[in-house]
């Protein structure tokens, strides 16, 4: 990572030479956080021959690929500019991620367990089930998501000592993984029987993403020449962003012709999606950063973005239960919206319980456990928000108040996945 000269500001690095904070990340974050809770609802709301929503959902299955680069992106980022030993490194990350995972595990497979007349009272069963899912990532249908990241975070020193080893040679490294990204998606897509040996479970581990891995750790290795590259050629990013969706409709439709359903020709395992995630990846960062560059501290328009940043994680783990309990049995809006506009009343539905669950838990003990985050009604959450206040307003903190240099990114704020099962069998 480049070091800036005093008195220039640069991509990461404020005029002061300190580390800036990556608001363009935070854009991408909540675009694709926006695109997985379109995933989920359309998932359980399109008709199987639904043409336009069916390729929309196509479109949208890039979201655990984006996401799985951005989590390495803000791993490797954040740990070279803070490096400390995995000691101290793991039992934080793990905290913040395997708490929530075991809680939310819970509460999907309590909650199922309960609602099931035929299970229910059954303890053995329910903690049979609960270990289960804990083990494979199968609670609920985007809890995987967590459980790959725990991967991701343990490997992270493979993964700085090959970022390191290979410095020199990062184009062949990403060309190399890119071809491994394909050949692997071209088997769990075209070649079925190739992956048999994982039964069912391709998308619970590491290396089903490793071009993502190794491209979203290799781009923060060189962080400042790569958001710098994304604002010099803006036009063409998103040019290019563009011309590969085209590029995707056109192989869903391909594969339509060629007799898939409308459903399985837009599966995210599969090699166009390889290109398609990435594209999304750099085009997302280029509007971000294209609002970063006129962010206007303390905005109404920045506020939403830093609250929705904030709150992300808690909302990707608590929107799944809304879409439940919006469609569960026979449901009510089902009943009184009809298709197709059904999938953007539970999308609007969805988004205002998501955020008002996650905003109720917040204020609460349970906040760490439910949402990932600090409480925000604890003493130490209450100065961080006395000092942010003095600080949009010109003042200063209380003297008593010890001032901290803010982290650049929140590699727990990348915590954002999809699926591509949601409420049917997985389709190649």
């Amino acid at each position: 990572m480049s070091g800036a000269v005093q008195g220039e500001q640069t991509p990461t690095r404020t005029a002061q030479g300190k580390p800036r904070h990556l608001y363009e990340v935070d854009v991408l974050r909540i675009l694709t956080f926006a695109c997985v809770i379109g995933v989920h609802t359309t998932s359980h709301t399109v008709a199987s021959d639904d043409v336009g929503l069916n390729a929309l959902l196509g479109l949208l299955h890039f979201t655990r690929l984006v996401f799985f680069s951005l989590t390495a992106f803000v791993l490797v980022y954040s740990y070279t500019l803070r490096p400390r030993p995995m000691a101290q490194f793991w039992p934080k990350r793990f905290l913040l991620v395997g708490v929530p995972y075991l809680a939310w595990s819970f509460v999907y497979v309590g909650s199922s367990w309960l609602l099931d007349a035929t299970r229910r009272g059954d303890v053995p069963d329910l903690v049979r089930t609960f270990a289960e899912g804990v083990v494979t990532g199968t609670s609920w249908y985007h809890l995987y998501f967590l459980l790959v990241t725990m991967q991701v975070y343990l490997l992270l020193p493979v993964i700085t000592w090959l970022v390191r080893a290979t410095r020199g040679h990062h184009v062949t490294t990403l060309v190399v993984s890119l071809v491994v990204q394909l050949v692997v998606f071209a088997g769990y897509k075209y070649f079925p029987a190739s992956d048999a040996w994982l039964h069912g479970y391709q998308k619970q581990f590491f290396f089903s993403y490793v071009f993502f891995i190794v491209s979203g750790a290799i781009a923060a290795d060189h962080a400042d020449a790569f958001l710098r590259f994304i604002r010099v050629h803006r036009r063409a990013v998103l040019w290019a962003f563009a011309g590969v969706g085209g590029l995707t409709l056109g192989v869903w439709a391909l594969q339509v012709g060629l007799g898939q359903s409308l459903y399985a020709a837009g599966t995210p395992l599969q090699p166009v999606q390889a290109v398609w995630s990435a594209a999304v990846f750099v085009g997302f960062l280029a509007i971000g950063a294209s609002w970063a560059d006129r962010r206007r501290p303390g905005s109404p328009l920045a506020r939403v973005i830093d609250y929705g940043s904030d709150r992300s994680f808690g909302i990707f783990l608590s929107h799944p239960f809304m879409i439940w309990i919006l469609l569960y049995g026979d449901s009510w809006l089902e009943q009184v919206v009809p298709k197709p506009w059904l999938t953007l009343v539970t999308y609007l539905l969805v988004v205002v319980l998501s955020v008002a669950v996650t905003e109720l838990f917040r204020w609460t003990p349970l906040s760490v456990p439910l949402t990932g985050r600090p409480s925000l009604a604890s003493r130490g959450q209450r100065e961080a928000r006395a000092r942010k206040r003095a600080s949009v307003a010109g003042g200063s903190p209380a003297p008593q108040v010890a001032q901290r240099s803010p982290e650049p990114v929140e590699p727990d704020d990348a915590l954002v996945g999809e699926t591509d099962d949601v409420g049917r069998r997985a389709a190649r």
